[in-house]
């Protein structure tokens, strides 16, 4: 059994020899097609390519056409882009002086933009103004089991012989103080003034 599809109502509108390269046409149109009126007129007028006001002539002109066909009578809004594309069209050829007498060809682009309008719900999945990508989620540190510090098991030998060791020391300097205090009289000038006093009373 044939299932005959019915031909959906347009209204269509076209730009002819805009002066603009059809790739760069096309990366505009590329952005309206699916949505409805209100969506592509938001986007075009944010659109930062200069490209984007020669679409919105042409949308604009095609809403009119649809607003006042006699037997239509479309509301602007209500409508959805079901086309839009930019056809190549002629390239002019120029030429500029260069250096030693040649010349550079100068290629001016055109193109022929054309939009078509059709009543229905908008096709276009994405949203009319890109969200702004949320922020990843940083990792949680990963807590680390705290290390069980075990107390150090000391011999009672060994302590001893530390204690002995530190004690060493203090004896020794003991020792060394009575032996200094021992040496000073001996030098002391007094000492040696009595022995030469007492040597001459001998010889007298």
């Amino acid at each position: 059994m044939a299932v005959v599809e019915q031909e959906r109502e347009t209204v269509r509108a076209q730009a002819r020899w805009v002066h603009s390269s059809a790739r760069k046409a096309r990366l505009v149109t590329d952005l309206i097609r699916g949505r409805s009126v209100p969506e592509a007129r938001t986007i075009l007028a944010f659109s930062s390519r200069a490209v984007a006001k020669d679409v919105e002539k042409v949308l604009r002109s095609a809403v009119a056409n649809a607003e006042t066909h006699p037997s239509l009578h479309w509301q602007g809004d209500d409508l959805v882009v079901v086309a839009a594309f930019a056809d190549e069209g002629p390239t002019l050829k120029r030429w500029r002086a260069r250096a030693r007498g040649r010349v550079a060809r100068i290629r001016k682009r055109t193109c022929h933009i054309t939009i078509e309008l059709a009543q229905g719900a908008p096709t276009s999945t994405a949203s009319a103004v890109p969200a702004m990508a949320a922020p990843e989620p940083e990792p949680e540190p990963v807590e680390e089991p705290e290390a069980v510090e075990e107390p150090e098991t000391v011999d009672e030998a060994e302590v001893e012989e530390t204690e002995e060791v530190a004690e060493e020391p203090e004896a020794s300097e003991e020792t060394e103080e009575p032996e200094a205090e021992a040496e000073t009289p001996e030098e002391s000038p007094s000492a040696e003034a009595d022995a030469e006093a007492s040597t001459k009373e001998t010889d007298r």
